[in-house]
């Protein structure tokens, strides 16, 4: 969506959000890019971490265009930036339902980096050596594919709880989700990332 703001009205970090929302609702539009242009880093450093580069600018403009429908929807007018948040994180949700399909990788679709990654990591099969190794962009890459893997709810929990180290009171506030659902499906997630990748390795072994 596209927007100006109010001739010699320069956007700030400092813009009171709850009078921009009402200004907003009250038929003022183009008020609007105010805050989009106040949260726009944060809201890509969010998606960022959930969305592969090609479609992060896409997510990010339906994430400012559903905050901009359900504008009124928005009891906290001054927490508007976590009410955001849990926009964003719904909405990179919603984009692995969509892309979410249920189909097998072959080992030999792996780069020779990732290849190399896995006959090191089946060498030392502790779960904690491969998470420290995880750091590794073979590693990450290998991560990439486990988390495809995985269901769009999984995913996100996983991504929350495990790797961003969010409470599971704060990822369920994300996701609006009860927090006993978070811990189930945290704990569920990680046990079937470990298999993925357990079993990847042993798909691997089996092919050399």
């Amino acid at each position: 969506m596209t927007a100006n703001p109010a001739k010699h009205e320069k956007p700030s970090t400092t813009v009171d959000d709850a009078a921009v929302i009402d200004r907003v609702i009250a038929g003022d539009t183009n008020a609007f890019e105010l805050l989009m242009i106040k949260y726009e880093a944060a809201v890509l450093n969010r998606v960022r971490r959930h969305i592969p580069d090609e479609a992060r600018q896409d997510v990010l403009q339906d994430v400012f265009i559903r905050a901009y429908r359900s504008l009124d929807t928005c009891r906290n007018k001054d927490g508007f930036g976590a009410w955001l948040a849990s926009i964003a994180v719904r909405t990179c949700y919603d984009f692995w339902r969509k892309r979410y399909r249920c189909k097998e990788t072959a080992v030999s679709t792996l780069s020779m980096a990732q290849q190399d990654w896995i006959d090191k990591m089946s060498a030392r099969q502790g779960s904690d050596d491969y998470q420290r190794r995880l750091a590794r962009k073979e590693a990450r890459e290998v991560l990439d594919w486990a988390l495809s893997r995985l269901s769009p709810e999984d995913r996100m929990v996983l991504e929350l709880v495990h790797l961003q180290e969010m409470t599971t009171k704060e990822a369920a506030q994300l996701l609006d989700w009860s927090v006993v659902n978070v811990k189930v499906r945290a704990h569920r997630s990680r046990k079937k990332l470990k298999e993925l990748i357990e079993g990847l390795m042993d798909e691997h072994r089996r092919d050399r």
